[in-house]
């Protein structure tokens, strides 16, 4: 049995800084400046940058990245991310081809895409998603790829063409617990997210979401969210510590403690998750090549 930590109270912990366990390294190196030029060249949003990731540095340092399609600016207002909010006025039907052609100098082996949402489109932008994969598996046809996708609001005819090009992974994130959902995705349903994780499965794909903690979730919220998720059939759960990108956005409630993902990840597992990556660092595309053949 795992000897969990004492937690202290969230005020106090908002005030001090963060703990030794959330600190990372600059971003610097030879890989590091190949993958900003071809980024600046190619024109392409990443959401390492406007999701002010973490990781940028040991990614991008690594060779890889994950890129943004779609615009950088979002339909919906969700109170924990950093990405734009308004009314997006891109819509490049190029985007695809210069997508596939970066990923392709860049020589990755496994390729991450994800987008902004785009509420306003009749088709969400599934046919920019499609084409965007169609484009990457031409050119690059070795490389497996994984789609992060937004919520589609039940347009299960959109999410279709999303899942239909040939992607290895398709990934959707809850980010939190049900009970904290009017707070941190007032736009968005936390049922209506576990169906579209089932309605992926169905379609045949390998599953995947995204969890973050300290935002004020309990325990035994986090044990539901992983047995709900498990009946939906999700394979791959990532669980890290939410960060507060701008005072504008919610306070972090409570830094978990690694041995605390540590004690999820096992849990997680035990309640019948194919994979857990738990840690404070922790995000959606971190170490996702490894979730290709889990």
């Amino acid at each position: 049995m795992i000897a969990l930590p004492v937690i202290q109270p969230a005020e106090a912990q908002t005030k001090t800084r963060k703990p030794d366990w959330l600190r990372v390294k600059l971003p610097v190196g030879k890989e590091y400046a190949k993958v900003r030029q071809l980024v600046d060249t190619y024109k392409l949003h990443t959401i390492c940058e406007s999701g002010n990731c973490p990781n940028m540095g040991e990614c991008w340092g690594a060779g890889t990245a994950t890129f943004m399609i779609l615009g950088n600016v979002c339909t919906r207002s969700c109170s924990f991310c950093a990405v734009a909010t308004g009314r997006p006025n891109e819509y490049d039907l190029d985007e695809p081809r210069r997508v596939a052609e970066a990923i392709q100098l860049m020589g990755v082996k496994h390729a991450v895409i994800t987008s902004v949402n785009r509420d306003e489109l009749k088709d969400r932008g599934a046919s920019i998603w499609h084409e965007t994969i169609v484009q990457i598996k031409k050119l690059s046809p070795q490389t497996t790829i994984e789609t992060l996708i937004p919520d589609v609001k039940a347009n299960w005819e959109a999410l279709e063409v999303m899942i239909s090009a040939g992607q290895e992974v398709v990934s959707h994130n809850v980010e939190t617990v049900k009970s904290l959902y009017r707070q941190v995705r007032p736009q968005a349903k936390y049922d209506r997210s576990l169906e579209q994780i089932r309605r992926i499965k169905e379609y045949g794909k390998r599953t995947k979401t995204g969890i973050m903690l300290g935002l004020g979730e309990t325990k035994d919220e986090v044990y539901e969210a992983m047995d709900n998720l498990a009946a939906n059939g999700l394979d791959i759960l990532t669980l890290g510590q939410y960060l507060q990108p701008t005072k504008m956005h919610l306070e972090v409630a409570e830094f978990i403690h690694p041995d605390l993902f540590a004690h999820y990840r096992e849990e997680g597992l035990r309640r019948g998750l194919k994979y857990v990556e738990s840690g404070p660092l922790v995000r959606s595309s971190y170490h996702a090549e490894r979730h290709v053949h889990v």
